[in-house]
Order: structure tokens, then C-alpha cells, then sequence
């Protein structure tokens, strides 16, 4: 991790999470997988791709997929078609942006504070997961970036 990403504090290890907000859930996503935050637009649909592949559209200069984390999480489209905020991720060399409903604040949080998946977290939802924090009165789930594209990427190849 880097040195901005995990902070020492006196009595252990600090982890800083993006928060975003997907169909109401609170997630975090560790600060050191996030590239870029943006709003994407001009996104161009992909003949026959799997229907969480919202298409790709041009970032800068690179060609970014856009993968709608509402599909992936099997929730409904949003309700007033409003506009998505994207994450920008790479993973195994490629550029990845993760359409999200909201991103929060910066969330520095202990490490010994992360909790192992409840038992009642929808499979789908603890298949991407790498944890959970109780926040007040809150279950912030962490994305596992890594877990989301490889499971992706498996079932695409397949």
C-alpha cells in the first residue's frame, strides 16, 4: 500500500476508502485501486457484451469499459434515468470504470476494524467483498475491485 493510502496511527493501521454509494449501500473502495472519478459520458454500447458492460467510452485518451455496478449488483436501473458517476480502476493493464449512483467523502478507518462478511449478505454481494465496517448506525461493504473484474473477466472468457 502506499504511504497515502495506509496511515500509522498510535495503536495501528489506517485504511482510506472512497465511499460510494450504490442503490442505497454504502461501499468503500480502498483509496490506493481509485485512478480517476468522473463523470462519463458519450458512451458507446458493445455489440453483444454481457449486459453489466454499459459500453466504453474515451477517457483522456484511453479506452475505458464501463461496467454498471447496478446490473452487476442485480439491482433495478435508476429511477429517473439521472446520470451515473463513474470510479476509474485498472486491473491486469486495463482501464475500468465502475458506474456508480454517488461518491462520497474520503473515510480513514482502522484496519482492526474491518469485519468478515455477515452470514446474511446477499451471495452476489459477498462474492465481491472484501469485508465490512460498522459505521454509526451504517454497514459500509468494501469492494473487493480485484474479486469484481476477475469474476468478470472469467465469465466473459467463458
Amino acid at each position: 500500500m502506499t504511504d497515502q493510502a495506509q496511515l500509522t496511527a498510535g495503536d495501528g493501521t489506517i485504511i482510506q476508502y472512497v465511499t460510494v454509494v450504490i442503490g442505497g449501500q454504502l461501499f468503500g473502495i480502498p483509496i490506493e485501486r481509485v485512478h480517476d472519478v468522473f463523470m462519463p459520458d458519450s458512451m458507446t454500447r458493445v455489440p453483444l457484451s454481457a449486459s453489466e458492460i454499459a459500453g466504453v467510452l474515451n477517457l483522456r485518451g484511453r479506452i475505458v469499459t464501463a461496467i454498471s455496478m447496478r446490473e452487476r449488483l442485480h439491482l433495478p436501473p435508476l429511477e429517473d434515468g439521472g446520470s451515473s458517476m463513474a470510479v476509474g480502476i485498472e486491473f491486469k493493464g486495463e482501464s475500468y470504470g465502475l458506474l456508480i449512483d454517488q461518491v462520497g467523502e474520503v473515510l480513514n478507518l482502522p484496519a482492526n476494524g474491518q469485519e468478515s462478511n455477515p452470514a446474511n449478505l446477499d451471495s452476489r454481494w459477498a462474492a465481491i467483498s472484501g469485508g465490512v465496517h460498522r459505521l454509526d448506525g451504517q454497514l459500509m461493504v468494501i469492494l473487493d475491485v480485484d474479486r469484481l473484474l476477475a469474476s468478470m473477466t472469467e465469465t466473459l472468457a467463458a
